[in-house]
């Protein structure tokens, strides 16, 4: 029995095992060590600093080349001051007209957008997956895909009854295939061994789907939408100047048509903010949906 007491702790898979059963290579509850926690702070605040001093940099010298009329290559003195933009913003936040025109726009955004990225995961899932839907509707897709999303506008208007479904007709088309290809790619890319191993254990074609193909193409369907996101507020206000009777892309229109420049400067930099924001929700949720994901963490 002595012998026993006296004996070397034993060695599991993941290392020397102590008496009350864990590893003691067991990473999975581990705290990062404090030096990584407080290099990830610094990196953090120096991201921070440095995006808001770039930011602060560009108003400052945009501020320096207006006031002073400067005229070289480009003619700043025709340009408004930052002064002139922030009291041009001043008077658009008190106004009702301002709010509606963003609440016009996002509701587009969403609507258009939202659509965009059901259909585009379903069809990007369908043409990865299935030999006969890609040979039916890959060739029309790929026909489609080249021709900008802005250039449909005549079609829309006829097609539709309305300019404001037309409007979401051009931001659906524009973020769709973003969306489709980028998931098409990511699910043709799954490694076949995946699949394989599940089915040996009996899963069913929804339990594929659903514990494979979803997580496994999760981080290229969200590169997608991020992209999409982005050229659907391109061809979204494009659209409104064209053929819209509200939001910030008629309002910018409007204001250049009357040379009111520190108007138009303020639609810039609300459609600017504006898809910011919304580009920031999907890397946000995106980033929440595949935690599961490996980190880099700046030195």
């Amino acid at each position: 029995m002595s012998g026993i007491s006296g004996a070397p702790a034993p060695v599991g898979i993941d290392g020397p095992v102590d008496r009350s059963g864990t590893s003691s290579t067991d990473t999975g509850t581990r705290a990062a060590p404090p030096a990584v926690v407080v290099r990830a702070d610094r990196a953090a605040w120096r991201s921070r600093i440095l995006r808001v001093t770039s930011v602060a940099l560009a108003i400052g010298l945009w501020q320096l080349l207006t006031a002073n009329d400067v005229r070289a290559v480009l003619r700043f003195d025709t340009l408004p001051t930052v002064t002139e933009i922030i009291a041009e913003f001043g008077e658009h936040l008190g106004s009702g007209q301002y709010y509606l025109d963003v609440a016009q726009s996002l509701i587009r955004i969403v609507t258009g957008f939202g659509l965009a990225a059901a259909v585009g995961v379903l069809a990007g899932i369908g043409l990865g997956r299935s030999r006969v839907l890609a040979d039916v509707f890959g060739p029309l897709a790929e026909l489609v895909r080249p021709i900008p999303a802005i250039a449909l506008v005549p079609v829309a208007i006829l097609l539709f009854p309305s300019d404001e479904s037309g409007i979401v007709f051009i931001t659906f088309t524009a973020s769709l295939f973003p969306v489709l290809v980028s998931t098409r790619h990511a699910t043709r890319a799954l490694p076949t061994i995946w699949e394989d191993a599940i089915r040996t254990l009996g899963a069913s074609r929804r339990e594929v789907l659903t514990r494979v193909v979803l997580p496994g193409i999760l981080p290229g369907v969200f590169s997608g939408l991020s992209v999409g996101m982005g050229v659907a507020w391109i061809c979204l206000i494009s659209a409104e100047m064209i053929s819209g009777r509200l939001g910030i892309g008629y309002r910018t229109w409007q204001s250049y048509t009357i040379v009111d420049y520190p108007a138009v400067f303020v639609g810039m930099i609300t459609i600017g903010v504006l898809g910011f924001l919304t580009s920031g929700i999907v890397e946000l949720a995106g980033r929440r949906v595949t935690r599961w994901l490996p980190r880099e963490v700046a030195s």
